[in-house]
């Protein structure tokens, strides 16, 4: 579980950061679950984006690979998320 100032250390991270992860009108499917795990892997922090022609909810899709992905949820700011999930060896991230 992340503090506050571990959160707040981490959106500041995240504001530079793209959109790696675009959820469309197909909704929450297993080809994109994988495919946030796999950027999750690879960049610990990561910015998923629900496109407007999605009737999924951010809120509803964010808690459901959190928990499906053993990461945490950073900040939900509109249709964006910002989730984190820390590699045991070599981070790239070093928590307050």
């Amino acid at each position: 579980m992340l503090t506050g100032k571990q959160k707040q250390y981490l959106k500041s991270e995240a504001v530079k950061l793209p959109a790696y992860v675009q959820i469309g009108k197909e909704g929450l499917t297993d080809a994109v679950v994988k495919s946030v795990e796999d950027v999750l892997l690879a960049r610990e922090l990561i910015k998923v984006k629900i496109n407007q022609n999605s009737d999924e909810d951010i809120r509803d899709t964010a808690s459901l690979l959190a928990k499906e992905l053993d990461c945490e949820i950073v900040q939900i700011i509109g249709r964006n998320c910002v989730l984190f999930k820390q590699k045991e060896k070599k981070s790239h991230y070093e928590l307050p």
